[in-house]
């Protein structure tokens, strides 16, 4: 009885730390930008945001990071090119209250040498390097790069306009975080961890808002 409880218990715990991944993204090597920005149309960055959301055997964060420039190509109405740098040190935390101790322990440690390390790393940046249509929707990849590392990827995107102003909004994608160097808590790096790991994967989501 004791070892059928236990083979329950293993079991329960295995599928309680699984999660759905939602359009995770491989990553390649980096690709040219072959096509400099016709017309730019700036991003508006007050009104611009990326989401995020990690996830460890206990639970999950989620927040924002916030966009410090860019701007956006299209062509005929069609998304051609792009360019977007993220304010690393505008993390935050949005699933515990503001000023609740622990989210400024959250914050501090994502902006820590042990994940984003924002003193020495304070942008991330993506460059699009290719727009496809496919089935209605766009398939935009481009080079992101986050710390030293700098990794093409492709994620699922539309593009809409509000009275003037053009929406590029990602779907939600995961991207790895040990594919840039983001080690802390990973069991990529570390064989010793046990259930304190936290999953490498994290989900991304994106709207940028051109000005008008």
């Amino acid at each position: 009885m004791k070892k059928i409880i236990l083979v329950v218990a293993v079991v329960f715990a295995t599928v309680s730390c699984k999660k759905e991944v939602n359009n995770k993204v491989e990553v390649s090597e980096v690709m040219a930008v072959n096509r400099t920005l016709v017309k730019p149309l700036t991003v508006d960055v007050e009104n611009s945001i990326v989401n995020w959301r990690g996830f460890k055997p206990t639970g999950e964060h989620s927040g924002t990071i916030g966009i410090s420039e860019g701007a956006i190509s299209l062509e005929e109405g069609k998304l051609v090119g792009g360019s977007f740098t993220f304010d690393m040190d505008a993390i935050v935390n949005t699933d515990m209250e503001a000023d609740s101790e622990y989210n400024a322990k959250l914050v501090g440690h994502l902006k820590s040498a042990d994940f984003f390390d924002v003193e020495k790393y304070p942008t991330a940046k993506f460059k699009i390097t290719e727009v496809k249509e496919v089935a209605g929707k766009l398939n935009v990849s481009g080079n992101l790069t986050i710390k030293d590392a700098t990794k093409n990827i492709t994620f699922p995107a539309s593009l809409s306009s509000d009275k003037g102003a053009t929406i590029f909004t990602s779907e939600v994608f995961t991207i790895n975080r040990a594919d840039f160097n983001v080690k802390y808590g990973s069991k990529s790096f570390f064989n010793d961890l046990k259930d304190k790991f936290i999953n490498d994967d994290f989900e991304i989501s994106f709207v940028v808002k051109t000005k008008k």
